[in-house]
């Protein structure tokens, strides 16, 4: 009768055991540093949520009557900047991958990558210098037209700085970001389901719905979501260009808008002490869930789908 034996394990290079181990490492370091801010937010944040309202600037009803037009501009500017952004990156991103001439493809997908180093205060200075003045014949034009929706109710902005302008900015800044990995993901759609697709007589634009968008649908989402996290994190655009009020509202033509959390924070905090600090501190700490919340969703939908397509 014979026993098995275990066969001996292969010793490891000490290249393998530098690379797992700084990999480790690296992988604990990221941990550490989350934890360590989520730390440092919600203890500076407590003495702002437990003091008198009228503590705060405004002297708000309550803290919570402080932080929420912060909330709705910051949502709502990212949201309308999503809205911008994501038809148009989607647009470039598939004429790169399956339009566009390969030397034009390569060239145009240069200058998208180049587009995403741009600083923001220099979109910032665009937003103020160029586009806000440019776009008050329209804004006048939505407002005179369409005033009986509640988007664009009057009287309209004299400057141009609204929460729309905003928008427009924060969608050229993400653009590079979304489009740039939609790219990657489209070009790694199988060549077998595009010409399956072909051979059974789709046209071109078919084969994108049947094949393409399908498979990188997990991979549009988690671009998205990346794009979302960039506009809800701005501050310089935000604070150069939007000309903030203390309310919650929909219109995005009128020269009063609701603040943003990192805009308020960057215009705030150089002249806020005491408990105005520590009021600003707890809007960070609120954006930090807001942020780690919308990330968690789009990777909980990449995972659901990543099994049937590249995300994987």
């Amino acid at each position: 009768m014979t026993t098995a034996t275990a066969s001996p394990k292969a010793p490891q290079r000490l290249a393998d055991r530098i690379f797992s181990g700084s990999s480790l490492v690296a992988g604990i370091l990221i941990l550490v540093a989350l934890a360590a801010v989520a730390i440092f937010l919600v203890a500076q944040s407590i003495p702002a949520l437990v003091a008198d309202p009228k503590e705060l600037k405004g002297e708000p009803e309550s803290f919570w009557a402080y932080v929420a037009p912060l909330v709705f501009g910051t949502m709502w500017a990212a949201f309308l900047a999503l809205l911008i952004a994501l038809p148009l990156s989607l647009g470039i991103a598939l004429f790169i991958s399956h339009y566009a001439p390969r030397r034009v493809a390569q060239g145009l997908g240069y200058i998208i990558d180049l587009l995403a180093a741009v600083p923001s205060v220099v979109f910032g200075l665009w937003g103020i210098k160029v586009l806000a003045p440019m776009v008050v014949p329209l804004y006048t034009w939505l407002t005179e037209n369409l005033g009986w929706l509640p988007f664009f109710t009057p009287p309209v902005s004299g400057t141009g700085r609204t929460v729309l302008t905003v928008a427009i900015v924060l969608a050229v800044m993400i653009i590079p970001i979304i489009t740039s990995l939609c790219r990657e993901v489209f070009l790694q759609t199988p060549v077998l389901h595009e010409e399956a697709a072909l051979a059974l007589g789709a046209t071109r634009w078919e084969m994108i719905q049947m094949a393409v968008l399908p498979f990188g649908r997990p991979g549009i989402v988690s671009a998205a979501m990346l794009g979302l996290g960039r506009a809800l994190g701005e501050t310089m655009v935000v604070a150069m260009v939007l000309s903030p009020a203390v309310l919650i509202t929909f219109v995005v033509t009128s020269s009063q808008n609701s603040p943003t959390i990192a805009g308020n924070i960057a215009l705030n905090f150089p002249e806020a002490h005491g408990i105005g600090v520590n009021a600003l501190i707890a809007t960070g700490l609120i954006l930090f869930g807001i942020t780690l919340l919308i990330n968690s969703v789009a990777r909980a939908i990449v995972n659901r789908r990543k099994a049937f397509s590249g995300a994987n």
